[in-house]
């Protein structure tokens, strides 16, 4: 089963510089309502069982156009939403890059817990999760290998794949999710595969199992020379 882990598309609070955390109301802008269009250019093709989305505002604009486009009907998982960053929601990120905690943000992640809010652990644990169990609900039902789709927010899928590449979280500021960035996870019955990160780009055509790694193949000694054709 693969997942593609979509980013939301740039909103309001990107461009204001102010870390939106759940804030109600924080909507794409104009370049992040056009990112959520390309969405639909850049999967066409691919065969899309399910969509699933974080409860927020930005991620339910971001997936809109390709429910429509596929017919699917998201379904919400409340594990998938942003961070909570307590007394943090909302504050500039000038004025916070001078917090002490910051720096354990940044390097130590595993500690940091945000004030009034909760730790970048427990953001991880709820989201593996979530995605592992709805990777298990989806092969369960299906009885084949499908690509679903996951949209969430740039922390919570830099936490996802820092467990998919068997990185500790306390590394996973080293991985980078821009807004409407792609990256893809296959979840196989002894690891993780990670196929894809922070992609922006608009062919994706390998994922449909045409590609070199949509199959469970081992990795080869040496590295993997194309998609064997």
């Amino acid at each position: 089963m693969t997942v593609i882990l979509l980013r939301h598309g740039r909103s309001t609070a990107n461009t204001a510089r102010t870390l939106a955390g759940r804030s109600s109301g924080v909507a794409l802008d104009e370049v992040g309502v056009e990112q959520a269009k390309g969405v639909v250019d850049r999967l066409a093709g691919l065969g899309i069982a399910e969509i699933v989305h974080s409860p927020l505002l930005r991620c339910e604009q971001t997936v809109a156009p390709l429910a429509v486009d596929r017919g699917l009907t998201p379904r919400v998982e409340d594990r998938l939403v942003e961070v909570d960053y307590g007394q943090w929601t909302g504050r500039a990120l000038k004025e916070l890059v001078e917090e002490p905690l910051w720096k354990v943000v940044q390097q130590h992640a595993s500690a940091a817990v945000f004030p009034g809010g909760e730790g970048l652990a427990q953001v991880q644990a709820r989201a593996v999760a979530a995605v592992r169990e709805h990777d298990r609900r989806l092969a369960d039902e299906r009885g084949a290998d499908v690509l679903w789709v996951a949209c969430s927010h740039g922390d919570v899928i830099k936490a996802v794949l820092a467990d998919a590449v068997g990185t500790h979280l306390d590394g996973f500021q080293r991985i980078v999710t821009e807004p409407a960035s792609i990256s893809v996870v296959r979840y196989t019955d002894t690891r993780p595969y990670v196929l894809r990160m922070n992609d922006t780009g608009g062919d994706l055509t390998g994922l449909d199992g045409r590609g070199s790694g949509h199959g469970a193949r081992e990795p080869v000694p040496g590295g993997e020379v194309g998609n064997g054709r």
